[in-house]
């Protein structure tokens, strides 16, 4: 099916991107939403910080509503840009900065991914690991 995710997939992806999360010494949690930004699964490792419970998942979700990266949106967001203020809107949810992620299925949005845990830099670098998974599923 083009439109959506299943638990399984998303469950490898987090598996993925937890494995990259060990490899670097990041506790994180990782965070994969459908299409619409609303959560499939999620999961904390142990000794990844509480409020990364959150982050991730608002990192998932403004990668899924705005159907971009979240890393793309610092510059945007910055005093006298275009779109700042934007990270105050819904409700505090929009993420401005890396780690969030949309997956692509066959030229359409299916889906996000989100990682909190570390720096911006390695929050990116789990959660690619589960874009990288997602890309061998879908071919």
């Amino acid at each position: 099916m083009v439109g959506t995710i299943e638990l399984d997939t998303a469950t490898e992806l987090i598996e993925a991107a937890e494995g990259k999360a060990e490899e670097i010494g990041v506790p994180s949690v990782i965070a994969v939403t459908n299409s619409e930004g609303n959560l499939i699964a999620q999961h904390r490792m142990d000794g990844a910080w509480l409020p990364s419970v959150n982050i991730s998942r608002n990192k998932a979700y403004t990668a899924a509503g705005l159907e971009m990266p979240t890393h793309e949106l610092a510059e945007a967001s910055e005093p006298g840009e275009s779109l700042y203020g934007l990270q105050t809107t819904d409700e505090g949810r929009i993420v401005i900065f890396g780690g969030g992620f949309p997956l692509e299925r066959g030229g359409e949005i299916v889906g996000a991914i989100g990682s909190s845990g570390g720096q911006v830099d390695e929050d990116m670098e789990v959660a690619r690991a589960g874009i990288d998974r997602f890309e061998e599923l879908v071919e």
